[in-house]
């Protein structure tokens, strides 16, 4: 199958639920942008494997920036205004960043949206995502934005129940996913990633996420 790489045509934008939207391309124009200012966060909050509350090390590593940023280990799920490995304030939100976000949730519809949290994965081939809930936000009226960098993914969206069917989702280099309303509690995750190097990127894939987390 065919990846799309720098400078292919981007697909239509497709719907997933009737507040969820994958914009296809949408990061294309500033994705040159965006990956210095990642570089420039993981020198300050360096990427990590991260630790469930079960003791399993996670195969994506992470790191975020934003006045808060999420954090996994044996204690629990949370937010966080502190870096636990830095000992000290998570990178400040990119203006880059910022304005992605903004006018990614005001094409799907979801106006005023202001992130203060941006979780930051990067997956090596083989890494997956298992399915999961956004549910450590204390504000569930805001949307999450989802961008993708580098290499593709089979992105899963399922529904708000673990055991519901999922619709499978490729999601290329530029592409961003939007979820919010009724679609906010929706399960969802990631494929193992296929070992398809990208252009720019290489043998990674690059995702961020967006949420109002305080």
């Amino acid at each position: 199958m065919h990846t799309p790489q720098l400078f292919d045509a981007p697909a239509p934008d497709q719907r997933l639920g009737p507040a969820a939207r994958v914009l296809r391309g949408f990061a294309l124009p500033v994705a040159r942008e965006l990956l210095p200012a990642i570089d420039a966060i993981a020198a300050a909050s360096p990427f990590r494997h991260m630790v469930t509350p079960g003791g399993l090390t996670m195969s994506v590593a992470q790191t975020n920036c934003g006045a808060l940023g999420w954090a996994s280990d044996r204690r629990g799920y949370r937010y966080t205004t502190i870096d636990p490995e830095t000992g000290a304030s998570w990178p400040a939100m990119p203006g880059v960043f910022d304005r992605l976000a903004r006018q990614a949730a005001e094409a799907a519809g979801f106006s005023g949206f202001v992130p203060d949290a941006c979780l930051i994965n990067r997956y090596a081939p083989g890494a997956r995502l298992s399915l999961h809930q956004d549910r450590d936000e204390c504000d569930f009226d805001a949307p999450i934005v989802s961008v993708s960098l580098g290499m593709g993914a089979v992105f899963l969206f399922g529904g708000h129940a673990r055991t519901d069917p999922t619709t499978r989702v490729a999601l290329h280099h530029g592409d961003v996913v939007v979820w919010g309303g009724a679609d906010r509690l929706r399960y969802h995750g990631v494929l193992p990633l296929k070992d398809e190097p990208h252009a720019l990127l290489g043998r990674q894939r690059i995702n961020f996420t967006f949420r109002k987390a305080g």
